[in-house]
């Protein structure tokens, strides 16, 4: 899947678990329907503050509408990038670190 057909669906996908429909998704974000419907269906790409804003919504970061999830991992990484997103540089390699030992 091209980048950004993952964009696209990430964003209807998020929209869709938020339970907004397209009109209050619009709203949210400051653009038309139309501009929605068209992000969307990947005929419109969003521009980077557009991008700022739906990760506003969704508190998501902007790399996060690029990783393709798993309905069932989906919350589990959502909140870890969640509780990962405030912590210092010296925790975050630390848990790093710890995470490469888990996999190996």
């Amino acid at each position: 899947m091209k980048y950004q057909e993952l964009i696209s669906s990430k964003i209807k996908e998020l929209r869709l678990k938020e339970n907004l429909t397209q009109e209050e998704f619009a709203e949210k974000i400051g653009l038309s329907l139309n501009g929605v419907s068209n992000i969307e269906r990947n005929r419109y790409q969003p521009k980077a503050n557009t991008i700022d804003k739906i990760c506003s919504v969704f508190k998501i970061t902007p790399a996060e509408l690029l990783i393709q999830n798993s309905e069932k991992n989906s919350d589990i990484i959502t909140n870890i990038n969640t509780l990962l997103s405030n912590c210092p540089r010296k925790t975050l390699q630390k848990i790093y670190d710890i995470i490469l030992i888990m996999l190996k």
